[in-house]
């Protein structure tokens, strides 16, 4: 009985009740299956017990894991400790520490000349350089544009797109297109042709062609850390900003602090990114320079992959011992990152 006033219940709509119907075929088909899975699971379970079952659902990720990642590495330490171009390992003498001796062996380590493998120390300075000035200038254009896309600007949706767009850009494409834009008869020479000022052999000269590599770089990856920054100073509370506005405090103050202060881990995550970015920068510059002029570009990662793959012969211990070194500066990065946030955040 329904009471004066009472609504008639609403009809279900015929697609919800066909929608239903569909579920519950659905259903009927796959509940077979689901009781064939059924039948191992609950003896794993009485065998293992509901404690250990977890593993049974790990054990594929844990293999694909350790065979994609910690096989690797151990035979990078066999190949960094033996000696020889033979491929197999049962056909490479041992040689204990002696390819971390030859990359180490140096009279002075800031002149690469007096470097017994004075290569390898030419890319670790120029790859020192490289990072110190790509992650800096890359961190703080990067930030000035996440600040200038989180105003009410016009097409701000248009302008966060074209500045993320070169992220979604194959590292091969961009170096590819910067080269034939700086290249003797590429585009912008024949700009400076047209006004006179005349061309210049952009990627022949080597302080211009390791800048236009910090540019490439700077140019293709700064939208990944833009987004980033973006994300962070949206997740800084409005009401500070209202706040300080009603405080009447100055543009420079309330970004001295308020907002770097607030957005300082999300900066940090930024930087550590960066520096790991930066240190195994390879194929975009090697696409764009190949290493030169001479040995200008040439960068721990292109020295890793010409002494492994591309000399002759091919020294493969060489170049797993440089790779190990490598690995350990990323660990100290990470290991500094994780330092650092659980300092922040013990205030």
């Amino acid at each position: 009985m329904t009471g004066q006033g009472a609504s008639a219940p609403a009809p279900i709509p015929p697609n919800h009740i066909a929608k239903r119907g569909g579920d519950g075929i659905a259903l009927r088909l796959i509940a077979p299956v689901m009781r064939l899975v059924e039948i191992p699971m609950l003896a794993f379970q009485r065998m293992l017990g509901i404690n250990r079952l977890a593993w049974v659902f790990l054990a594929p990720n844990l293999v694909l894991f350790g065979l994609f990642a910690f096989l690797p590495v151990i035979l990078n330490i066999a190949y960094a400790t033996t000696g020889g171009a033979n491929v197999l390992l049962v056909d490479r003498p041992f040689v204990g520490a002696r390819n971390f001796a030859l990359l180490s062996d140096c009279a002075n380590y800031l002149d690469p000349n007096s470097c017994r493998e004075d290569k390898f120390w030419r890319a670790v300075w120029n790859t020192t350089w490289f990072v110190t000035l790509q992650v800096g200038i890359m961190v703080a254009f990067s930030l000035l544009t996440a600040i200038v896309l989180n105003r009410e600007i016009r097409a701000r949706g248009f302008f966060r797109a074209v500045f993320f767009f070169p992220v979604l850009l194959s590292p091969v494409v961009v170096a590819l297109i910067w080269k034939w834009i700086l290249q003797r008869e590429g585009v912008l020479n024949a700009f400076l042709d047209w006004t006179g000022v005349g061309g210049y052999n952009w990627l022949v000269d080597a302080d211009w062609a390791f800048g236009w590599s910090v540019f490439l770089s700077v140019w293709a990856h700064m939208g990944f850390y833009t987004l980033i920054l973006l994300a962070g100073l949206q997740a800084i509370p409005r009401d500070v900003y209202e706040a300080a506005t009603m405080d009447r405090a100055s543009p420079w103050r309330v970004f001295r602090r308020i907002t770097l202060p607030l957005l300082s881990p999300t900066m940090l995550v930024v930087l550590v990114l960066a520096l790991i970015k930066g240190v195994q920068t390879f194929d975009e510059v090697y696409a764009f320079t190949g290493g030169g002029p001479g040995t200008a570009t040439t960068f721990i990662i292109q020295y890793i992959y010409e002494e492994g793959f591309a000399g002759a012969p091919r020294l493969f211990g060489l170049a797993a011992a440089a790779s190990l070194l490598v690995a350990g500066v990323l660990v100290i990065l990470t290991l500094v990152q994780l330092w650092l946030n659980r300092r922040s955040a013990n205030g």
